[in-house]
């Protein structure tokens, strides 16, 4: 659940025309504060971490509940962080669109949204899914708005490491969701693991493009508080602090050549690529690994799934 990839597309805030224009622009808007297009997370390590604990494809019905909680758990800690830092936002061009800038959305309609969204989700998944499930995406939710938003992403540059624990939390409520809550299998924290050692570098890498925004808005990321210099050397570092994990879930969860070839392939092109940046230090070189993250990510918990079923 940590800080999002990008700003609305310029379409997202548009006026819309017709009778019923104001009710659809404000329904719009408190979708948008939302995140949505973060919330696609969910879909890249939930489903996977699912198949692993069925061992083969669960039950759709409880698929689709678990990703209906998580998504509602997902958008409550968002609209949330969108309340919360709507002063920093308005001073970076990347997030000045936003409803929560931009006036589209009140304070407290944005207020009620995210506690209601949290209130729901933490039902839902209690009573359709699994209360170990629930109290995860739940503590997800406090974690991420208290620990992260509100305690350290304005103190220190440490927050995307710390606040990534709440961006894994989709990992152990799929798991919790197909177990009835047992998560004594190494592997589901295996793959939290590659997840939360994957946050950062992803991170610092989309700082160092919007580097000038969080200067602007004295939010102390990595590039602004060390320079684009220490910026890199971090990004290696945990280049290869991912790559040990995934190392390690090769010996301890997913022995397979299904699993093991490609994702530490691809690791090791991460590593690659967080060694160019280290040596250019520059925004291009950043964006590619940027962008490679992403691909990343999708293929290692989609061959971790892919070995356990075959």
């Amino acid at each position: 659940m940590v800080d999002g990839p990008g700003p609305l597309h310029p379409g997202d805030a548009a006026p819309l025309t017709g009778p019923n224009a104001s009710r659809r622009a404000r329904l719009r808007a408190y979708f948008l504060v939302t995140k949505p297009r973060i919330i696609e997370l969910l879909l890249v390590t939930t489903v996977p971490t699912m198949v692993v604990a069925e061992g083969g494809w669960p039950s759709t019905w409880l698929v689709l509940a678990t990703l209906v909680g998580g998504t509602m758990s997902a958008a409550s800690a968002n609209t949330l962080n969108n309340l919360i830092d709507r002063d920093v936002d308005r001073l970076m061009s990347r997030t000045a669109s936003r409803p929560t800038v931009r006036g589209d959305v009140t304070p407290r309609g944005t207020l009620l949204l995210g506690v209601g969204l949290g209130v729901v989700g933490f039902a839902w998944l209690w009573l359709i899914v699994d209360p170990v499930a629930s109290l995860i995406a739940t503590g997800a939710i406090l974690f991420y708005v208290f620990v992260y938003t509100i305690g350290m992403k304005r103190r220190t540059p440490q927050a995307v490491t710390i606040g990534g624990i709440a961006g894994c939390a989709p990992v152990l409520t799929g798991w919790a969701a197909v177990t009835g809550g047992d998560l004594s299998d190494p592997r589901p924290w295996l793959l939290f693991a590659i997840l939360l050692w994957w946050q950062p570098p992803h991170f610092w890498a989309l700082a160092m493009r919007f580097r000038e925004d969080y200067a602007r808005a004295n939010l102390p990321m990595l590039p602004v508080a060390y320079g684009n210099d220490e910026a890199t050397r971090q990004i290696l570092l945990h280049s290869y602090l991912l790559l040990a994990v995934v190392v390690l879930s090769v010996a301890g969860g997913f022995p397979g050549a299904v699993f093991a070839v490609p994702a530490v392939g691809a690791t090791a092109s991460w590593v690659w690529l967080a060694h160019r940046l280290r040596r250019s230090r520059t925004v291009a070189d950043a964006q590619v690994l940027f962008k490679f993250s992403t691909i990343h990510l999708t293929l290692v918990f989609v061959v971790a799934a892919l070995e356990t079923v075959l």
